[in-house]
């Protein structure tokens, strides 16, 4: 029965089977080292009878292999123990060279060559290390939802209209009729409400802005949580807060290797996240008064605000103008010009975008004249039939998954740390 490499070292002692791919191949003058990579790490076999060391030379990196042998300690080696005396027993025909080194401890190729190659260059223990991250914040995300009494739904990627946001949209013809790839889950997350009070989403969305930054997709993982019965916006970022800490936990326990192949150590968040006014901010930021949003700049200056006064990598901007928010924002109720929403930045960049809704139907129908649309449109009809019916208070956000790997990561580029980017440039692989 094959076992795995990280369940070697409990195997002194006892013939084993491993599998996987010829990681690296060593050839010494009398011995030769054949080091196995499986889904738990690598694993290193000595390879010395004339027969063995043969099958080897035909065999390039890459290639896979069975291999049975007996376990011994060895300080030297992976995990102080190897497999000696080995049977190898090629499973495929032997790999082609890999577009890029995957033995090498590093990444040597450019980031067009690794996205080029994805279907290999994910192999590499570094570059697969970003979606271990990854996998691990989604478990993360779940677990401290599920806790709270939310319930997991999926929504419609395809919708019949385009009045989630102000971005654009990818059209698309359905049967012959116009329809279009969803922004966003928010209308139907916000419907949802009305049935489980809690409820979650983990799935894609797209954006056709033309952007071309290193933290910007066309499509992306988007998790996003809605909840009724709150008082205000506050409440938001309260869960979220939670939420975070849950992510990187689970991040910490179950993807504690992969930090360590990249050289990354956990944030930590504070007991009370730092809030901002977004007025405050932007004096803060030194930017315009009249500005109706925050630059990559201000962030980034907000950012360092943050670290610096409280220790934080952390820090939430409210009451961003109603000018720049969705019709469905629920005004400051102190001051309508404001909106009971807020941006968590990390480490300098908006990661979190979240805050209260409107829940009264006629608020709805007043918000929508205010820019020239009716509530008795097609478009909004089915959606504020929710709140025709009735919806508490309710609020919620959305954290774009690869931007808070980036960020966690300290990736340059959010590609580095996304399976098949799609952007401005990029359909395949």
């Amino acid at each position: 029965m094959r076992i795995l490499s990280s369940e070697i070292p409990s195997a002194v002692g006892q013939t084993v089977t491993v599998a996987g791919w010829i990681h690296r191949r060593r050839r010494l003058a009398a011995v030769s080292f054949l080091v196995l990579r499986d889904r738990s790490g690598l694993s290193q076999i000595v390879v010395k009878s004339a027969e063995a060391l043969a099958l080897l030379d035909e065999l390039g990196e890459e290639t896979v292999v069975q291999v049975t042998g007996q376990v011994v300690a060895s300080p030297q080696a992976p995990g102080g123990v190897e497999i000696v005396d080995p049977v190898i027993e090629p499973l495929t025909e032997p790999a082609h060279t890999p577009p890029i080194e995957l033995w090498r401890p590093t990444v040597g190729a450019g980031l067009p060559t690794v996205l080029d190659h994805a279907a290999v260059s994910l192999r590499h223990p570094v570059v697969r290390a970003g979606w271990e991250v990854a996998a691990a914040a989604l478990h993360g995300f779940r677990t401290a939802l599920d806790g709270q009494g939310f319930t997991e739904i999926q929504t419609p990627k395809i919708v019949g209209t385009a009045t989630e946001s102000g971005a654009n949209v990818f059209a698309l013809d359905y049967f012959g009729r116009p329809a279009y790839l969803a922004q966003s889950p928010q209308f139907y997350k916000q419907t949802m409400v009305g049935v489980f009070e809690r409820v979650y989403e983990v799935g894609p969305v797209f954006r056709a802005e033309p952007h071309d930054t290193v933290r910007h997709l066309a499509e992306y993982v988007s998790l996003d949580a809605e909840f009724g019965f709150i008082d205000g916006h506050r409440d938001v970022l309260a869960v979220l807060r939670e939420v975070l800490v849950t992510m990187l936990a689970s991040v910490g326990t179950r993807a504690g290797t992969a930090l360590e192949r990249l050289g990354v150590e956990l944030p930590s968040i504070p007991a009370e996240v730092p809030v901002l006014h977004f007025s405050e901010a932007l004096k803060l930021a030194g930017a315009d008064p009249d500005e109706p949003d925050l630059a990559p700049a201000d962030e980034r200056a907000i950012g360092e605000w943050a670290l610096r006064e409280h220790g934080s990598d952390f820090v939430a901007v409210e009451g961003y103008p109603m000018v720049k928010r969705p019709f469905y924002t629920h005004p400051q109720p102190s001051d309508p010009r404001w909106s009971n929403s807020f941006d968590l930045l990390f480490r300098g960049v908006e990661l979190v975008t979240g805050g209260q809704r409107l829940h009264r139907y006629g608020d709805y129908v007043a918000a929508l004249a205010a820019q020239g649309e009716s509530a008795e449109d097609p478009a909004y009809s089915s959606y504020l039939e929710a709140f025709r019916h009735g919806m508490p208070p309710h609020g919620g956000f959305a954290i774009g998954l690869e931007r808070f790997v980036a960020r966690l990561t300290g990736a340059e580029n959010v590609r580095e740390v996304t399976l098949f980017p799609r952007d401005l440039h990029r359909l395949t692989p």
